[in-house]
């Protein structure tokens, strides 16, 4: 039986739902209009996309005027990303989801990285989608490591980049999985959860090609693990 994998809604779904189709899972786009405890109870794993910014209200700061918000998405992704946590539901966030997951459990962001940190880097490429504009530091022994492939031999992972802002403090119970060059955080996993990793790049849009085709196996087999232990 597949594991039935839940994709918040977002303007580039497609990318997100062929992922999680080919590496196993039965993808299910939700509503912002969903109840969040009554959704996940349907549920087996749970990925949160990419889009606009997180309200930065909701992490104690006033807003950036480079700041572009969702309110529809932060009301039903906040108390979703709360509920499944608690819950351990095997989660992979993505982009803006890696924020929501952040901020959902008590960290903060970096609202706009070119104003806030000096950095050669480029994070906002937009096309090509699957343009890989830098590489990230991958930390050994993490789940990220161990999806992405051997931990004993992952050093570095070229990924692509279209944001502006970043994990700023890390939320509590969660670590630094992931930095590029200039110091940002690439990627947070929370401890001893079956599967809880957020990353601030798009591996969705490499289906085609298969780069980070382990990353959604791996998640969607922690979802796979819940459907026979549920």
């Amino acid at each position: 039986m597949k594991p039935l994998i839940g994709i918040t809604p977002c303007s580039r779904v497609d990318d997100y739902v062929e992922s999680i189709r080919r590496a196993g899972g039965e993808p299910r786009v939700l509503d912002n209009s969903d109840d969040p405890e009554r959704a996940l109870r349907e549920l087996d794993g749970l990925v949160l996309t990419g889009g606009l910014d997180v309200d930065p209200l909701l992490y104690g700061e006033t807003p950036h005027e480079t700041t572009a918000t969702a309110p529809e998405r932060d009301q039903f992704e906040i108390p979703l990303s709360r509920a499944a946590v608690a819950l351990d539901i095997p989660l992979l966030a993505i982009c803006r989801g890696v924020q929501v997951l952040n901020v959902a459990s008590g960290g903060t962001l970096v609202q706009d990285i070119p104003s806030a940190i000096a950095s050669d880097l480029n994070h906002s490429i937009e096309v090509p989608k699957d343009h890989c504009a830098h590489p990230v530091r991958v930390e050994r022994g993490t789940q990220l490591a161990k999806a992405l492939g051997s931990s004993a031999d992952l050093e570095t992972c070229p990924v692509n980049s279209r944001h502006h802002q970043s994990v700023g403090r890390v939320a509590p119970g969660f670590i630094t999985a992931a930095v590029s060059s200039d110091g940002i955080i690439e990627a947070i996993e929370r401890t001893n959860a079956s599967f809880c990793v957020g990353v601030q790049w798009h591996p969705e849009n490499f289906w085609r090609t298969g780069e980070f085709s382990g990353l959604f196996s791996r998640f969607v087999e922690a979802a796979r693990a819940r459907v026979k232990t549920g």
